[in-house]
């Protein structure tokens, strides 16, 4: 039977104690669920703010259940914009080689700004009791998690004080790939994600709220940039990237003012995502390239799954491992996804040519295989216990 984690159920985690590292997408997410269900929930933020800057999101069906779960549709909304497909494009031509429909998605398909997204999510939380410690530096973390919590969530990113209590000291590994990531203005932008291909390159735009467009480039190189999104460079680097693309493309690129670049650098998925005191959620436990558009869903989606099992599972350490059991194959599986994107966005000679008229074809003979193909993504509720 369904079980929606909107309201709250007197059940497991009811009058728990749980502490939260981390105010992102994925620990606000599972604040606002475990409050809910009636949980005492605190979030211990290390930034002077709960906020997010310079970045737009795309919310996929399967992460927007989560939310429609906790209340949230509507508000999603007054946000965001309902995404009407998805467009492949001959970045050299500037062509749309195909187009993908993405009215029919339930829940909808949306793109958002990811401020807009945190901003709705803590005044959810605010709403629901939950305490937000700012300007927490979590530095001194035992094996046993935040004093005084039955359980503690590590939703602390790439950069987790939590991962390493759980797991030995991983190197990540430079894939070859930087990105840059820039909001330009622009009016009457087709509400559709347009994937600008070229030969060890692609640019992803997508239109905002407000007017404005979200651009993602993507670069193979030899010469590595720092990981992290905040990372200032010179937009004229990222025009020069893409000089012998379509005027169409350059134009746009023409218009970026300021970016922002990141090394692109692949990490394990964590062996172990909890001890019985302590779990992870979101890129803490398993790091995603952003090529399948599902890094803050996958965070979505644990909080949601997190906060579902422990509620019906008394024993929390039992339900931790039947958390990890139902996550990481899944979240494996869309990272292998992602990683697979990231080649065939890239692909050259006689590979693209031959990559561009089967999805010209697809799209003629058979629109919804495309989207049908990723159905054991879309199609994923992660706040049911079906």
């Amino acid at each position: 039977m369904k079980k929606s984690i909107a309201t709250i159920d007197m059940a497991a985690n009811a009058g728990r104690h749980i502490a939260i590292i981390g105010g992102g997408i994925g620990g606000l997410t599972a604040a606002l669920a475990f409050a809910r269900q009636g949980a005492q929930v605190r979030i211990h933020e290390q930034a002077p703010a709960i906020a997010e800057v310079g970045a737009g999101l795309q919310i996929t069906p399967n992460g927007a259940r989560a939310l429609d779960a906790l209340g949230l549709s509507d508000r999603l909304d007054q946000i965001g914009l309902r995404a009407a497909g998805v467009q492949p494009m001959d970045a050299l031509r500037g062509r749309a080689v195909t187009q993908f429909d993405l009215t029919r998605q339930t829940p909808p398909y949306r793109f958002l700004h990811r401020a807009d997204l945190i901003g709705l999510l803590a005044r959810a939380c605010a709403d629901a009791g939950v305490q937000i410690n700012l300007d927490a530096q979590i530095n001194d973390l035992g094996a046993t998690g935040m004093a005084g919590a039955d359980l503690t969530i590590g939703a602390d990113g790439l950069h987790a004080v939590t991962r390493p209590l759980l797991n030995q000291t991983e190197c990540p590994f430079f894939t070859g790939q930087v990105a840059w990531r820039a909001i330009i203005p622009a009016t009457d932008a087709p509400r559709v994600a347009q994937i600008w291909m070229a030969p060890g390159r692609h640019v992803v735009t997508y239109p905002l709220p407000e007017n404005r467009l979200n651009i993602v480039a993507v670069q193979e190189r030899a010469a590595w940039a720092a990981e992290g999104w905040h990372h200032a460079d010179d937009s004229a680097n990222l025009r020069a990237a893409f000089a012998d693309c379509a005027p169409v493309l350059r134009d746009l690129l023409a218009r970026v003012q300021t970016c922002h670049l990141w090394g692109l650098f692949r990490h394990p998925v964590a062996d172990h995502w909890h001890n019985g005191r302590i779990a992870l959620l979101g890129d803490a436990a398993h790091p995603t390239l952003p090529f399948l558009a599902q890094g803050a869903n996958l965070a979505i989606e644990d909080a949601a799954t997190l906060a579902r099992i422990t509620d019906a599972q008394p024993d929390l350490a039992a339900a931790l491992t039947t958390y990890q059991e139902a996550r990481r194959p899944r979240v494996s599986r869309a990272i292998a996804a992602a990683n697979a994107n990231a080649r065939n966005y890239h692909l050259s000679g006689l590979q693209r040519r031959v990559a561009h008229l089967g999805l010209k074809t697809l799209g003629k003979i058979a629109p919804d295989a495309f989207i049908n193909r990723l159905g054991w993504l879309y199609n994923f509720d992660p706040a049911s216990s079906e």
